[in-house]
């Protein structure tokens, strides 16, 4: 619940549109990762605003289990890949959580003054043609010092750890005080110390993703929840009309493995977003190959277990090519394309014909 996203409640709450009977749920998104004031603040705006908050997890996991978050999915698996951990511990829980609402709408706390990533966002947005849900932004065009008078007129209740420094808080593991020091806080309502490190353009988040970076190197600055297209593809499958095969059971999934021919299995989840990435080639490929060799796709997200077991799976997509013999073969490039895929086939198993 960042400063924002209090202003957002306070406001939902003077308007009377949550609790019973309200126009409005919250969702949260508990990434087992955030520090342990979040959880507690969030109980005590449930009481306050009479409204119980919907709270969503990595799949598989019961909300507050840690321990049964590790043993899945591993305590380090931020460590090991921050995008596969962006993925399974907030873009998917995000998007299982607004299809399980019922959004039509998503109401939130961002504003130009974030930063250039959201320079150019309009209090409203419209839902795109070709899916996905419109956005309300209502403090799209407010600075953060105005976020803070608001807090500071109407007494709002407002995240514990700006009182030590914290201007937003996301991970425990990569969010830091500004500066560095805890020298500004925010306590009573008022600020203590030079509000300048907070106030200037762009630096509510300076302390966000701290010492994280893209897979291409770049300095992290958005989860994913918030990119283009993050919400696109919660309400609708990937393949689902063309060449590629859906294996909807590990029976039937098993049972390619076992056929005695050479086939392709793309091991997906529809919200990652390089399964999305790959929709496009992977549809190509498999039109190509359309009389030659079966291309499968099997969702993996939801029987992670079995996948890692017999397909290779650690993180999506996967693409594994199936030998005649029952060996598979685990795709390790991230060039997707059609002519890779053909590439490595013929790698694989040699040419294929009808």
């Amino acid at each position: 619940m960042i400063a924002g996203d209090c202003v957002i409640t306070h406001l939902l709450h003077r308007m009377g549109y949550l609790g019973d009977g309200g126009k409005c749920k919250v969702m949260v998104v508990d990434t087992f990762h955030l520090f342990p004031e979040t959880m507690e603040f969030l109980k005590e705006i449930e009481e306050a605003y009479s409204f119980k908050a919907e709270i969503f997890c990595a799949e598989g996991i019961d909300v507050n289990d840690k321990a049964g978050f590790d043993a899945r999915y591993g305590a380090d698996l931020w460590k090991e890949d921050i995008e596969q951990y962006d993925k399974v511990c907030k873009v998917e829980p995000f998007q299982r959580g607004l299809k399980t609402c019922e959004t039509n709408c998503m109401i939130n706390g961002r504003t130009r003054w974030q930063g250039f990533e959201r320079a150019s966002i309009d209090q409203f947005e419209n839902a795109p043609i070709g899916g996905g849900l419109a956005k309300c932004n209502p403090i799209a065009y407010w600075t953060f010092e105005d976020t803070f008078d608001y807090i500071a007129k109407y007494k709002v209740a407002h995240h514990p750890l700006h009182a030590q420094g914290y201007p937003s808080h996301g991970d425990a593991k990569d969010t830091i005080p500004i500066p560095e020091d805890g020298s500004t806080k925010f306590v009573d309502f008022k600020f203590q110390g030079d509000p300048t490190p907070w106030l200037d353009y762009a630096s509510e988040r300076k302390g966000r993703f701290v010492g994280l970076a893209n897979k291409d190197g770049s300095t992290k600055t958005e989860c994913g929840i918030h990119v283009a297209g993050a919400e696109q593809t919660f309400d609708r499958d990937l393949w689902e009309d063309g060449a590629v095969k859906n294996l909807a059971t590990p029976e039937e999934a098993i049972a390619v493995t076992k056929s005695g021919k050479a086939s392709v299995i793309t091991v997906y989840a529809p919200w990652c977003q390089f399964c999305q990435g790959m929709e496009e080639e992977m549809s190509k490929f498999a039109a190509e190959m359309d009389g030659t060799m079966d291309v499968y796709k099997f969702r993996g997200d939801e029987v992670r277990d079995f996948v890692q077991k017999e397909l290779n799976t650690q993180s999506f997509p996967t693409v594994n090519v199936v030998k005649p013999d029952g060996t598979v073969v685990k795709y390790d490039s991230e060039v997707r394309t059609v002519d890779a895929f053909k590439k490595f086939v013929e790698e694989t198993v040699g040419s294929v014909t009808a």
